[in-house]
């Protein structure tokens, strides 16, 4: 492992883009056998770090030093060989190729191997799955594994190249509760063995749990760095978003007005007698371990697997779901968990994802009224807080909160009677989160149903007054949150209901 006390030290670095300044002067240590998170929102910086750190970026300004040594210059072969390795969220596997391929494939590399040896490939597989407890079939395609296994895949690809310091890039996006727990004894077990760990996260609960020491970067500059019990929550909102954010319970006044009831709704195989009521200001959450139905509940009111037997009223009228243009028809939206291939369009406008669920609305004798179309998404852009200069941007140019947005933003555009949101805000930064969680409470209020579907329980706790948690496709049925804490929250997730 690492042969001095501190693994990387950067002194100052600046980075510029022509006239973007993305780094304006960061300095970073990474202890060996230390767990160092960096977070900051989105735009702040931290890809650009990590790409000084790896070699893609040559620094502007500014030093470097690995295991004391100055660099100055830093390639990426050479940021590999000094032992850096970098896993992306992407994972940057080959899903055509097999585990042990996967795993071997940059070790074939660094030696110059002409050919891929199948027997020591298998065989460095199995030795770096024993090395951190994972277990998989080395033979199997990595397509076929899950986005948690395909993980383990990377980082036994990293350790056995003699990784001394591992970066990992929002690791936990697309992972279960459980899948995160797992994540961390493997990264716990690294750092025992010295090495030195760099987790880029947003998520404080998530970094409480994990890190040792915490640096928080802001407009290219690192506004913050300590040991973790240095950082309460409200210090750590202001430091990454430069003020403070409200972060209150909510709670509603009572309505009577009912805007959707279900009854005994039942899908086999994936739940059965759900049961629940929705009235004005109600945000309902659905929470459950994966493969518990809590997704499955989103798509039968969607029309995307409808359910098979039970009723739905939906404002006061008995109505069916068979299709997603039933649903639509009803004036049901949904945001899916994966915005970036089930929820936009990345390379068209900002304004066709807007009105793709409306288009029929600005249909007229001669075309599409594409002066109206304009006018409604700017509207939309001011009024849901998405930062865009132009309704005409790519899709792709928006941070993941701005994305999630208008995401958000064509769902209302349809008017919504009812509004589902699968993950609302996986991947978005904590500025992003509370504005659209405000947004989701004004939309209650306002008389719309909300159902948010999510394993995050601290996002259920402060944004849902009434929960349902699966298990094995059966409902635990209407619990009212009160004043109940994510450990409580934990632990009937993890009982028997």
């Amino acid at each position: 492992m690492c042969m001095a006390d501190t693994f990387l030290k950067l002194d100052h670095v600046k980075k510029y883009f022509g006239g973007v300044k993305a780094l304006k002067g960061v300095s970073l240590e990474v202890k060996c056998g230390e767990i160092h998170c960096l977070a900051g929102e989105n735009g702040c910086g931290k890809s650009t770090l990590i790409k000084v750190i790896s070699g893609a970026h040559n620094a502007t300004e500014g030093e470097i030093y690995i295991e004391g040594k100055r660099i100055d210059k830093l390639t990426p072969i050479d940021s590999i060989r000094m032992g850096i390795q970098v896993i992306y969220q992407d994972f940057a596997v080959f899903p055509n190729l097999s585990v042990a391929e996967n795993i071997a494939m940059n070790h074939a590399l660094m030696t110059g191997a002409k050919k891929m040896k199948w027997k020591e490939a298998r065989e460095l597989a199995l030795h770096a799955m024993e090395q951190i407890g994972a277990h998989m079939d080395p033979d199997i395609l990595v397509e076929r594994l899950s986005v948690a296994n395909k993980q383990m895949v990377a980082i036994c690809r990293a350790i056995i190249n003699d990784a001394k310091l591992l970066i990992l890039d929002e690791p936990t996006t697309a992972l279960t509760a459980n899948e995160v727990e797992k994540l961390n004894i493997i990264i716990r077990n690294l750092k025992e063995k010295g090495m030195a760990i760099v987790i880029v996260n947003h998520k404080l609960d998530e970094i409480y749990r994990i890190a040792d020491r915490l640096t928080i970067l802001r407009n290219g500059e690192n506004v913050a760095t300590g040991m973790i019990e240095e950082f309460d929550r409200a210090r750590f909102v202001k430091c990454l978003t430069g003020h403070e954010v409200a972060d209150d319970i909510y709670r509603p006044e009572y309505f009577e007005e009912e805007i959707v009831k279900v009854e005994n709704l039942t899908k086999k195989g994936a739940f059965e007698n759900v049961n629940f009521t929705l009235r004005k200001g109600d945000v309902l959450g659905i929470t459950g371990l994966l493969g518990s139905g809590r997704g499955e509940i989103g798509d039968a009111l969607f029309g995307l697997a409808p359910a098979e037997t039970g009723t739905i009223t939906l404002n006061g009228k008995k109505i069916e779901i068979r299709s997603v243009q039933d649903a639509m028809k009803y004036k049901i939206g949904y945001v899916p968990e994966d915005r970036l291939t089930q929820g936009l369009f990345m390379d068209r406008s900002i304004c066709q994802n807007t009105v793709a669920a409306s288009i029929g609305r600005y249909m007229e004798k001669t075309g599409l009224d594409h002066k109206k179309m304009k006018e409604v998404t700017w509207q939309w852009i001011k009024t849901i807080g998405c930062a865009a200069s132009s309704s005409e941007a790519m899709m792709r140019t928006l941070s993941g909160g701005n994305a999630q947005k208008m995401v958000i933003a064509k769902w209302l555009n349809t008017e919504p009677s009812l509004l589902i949101l699968n993950g609302p805000t996986v991947g978005v930064d904590v500025g992003s989160k509370a504005d659209i969680h405000t947004i989701l409470h004004e939309l209650a209020k306002k008389g719309i149903g909300i159902m948010i579907i999510s394993d995050d329980l601290n996002e259920l706790i402060h944004n849902c007054n009434k929960l349902i948690i699966m298990k094995n496709g059966q409902t635990s049925g209407i619990i009212e949150t009160g004043d109940m804490s994510e450990a409580e929250l934990t632990g009937l997730l993890n009982s028997g209901m």
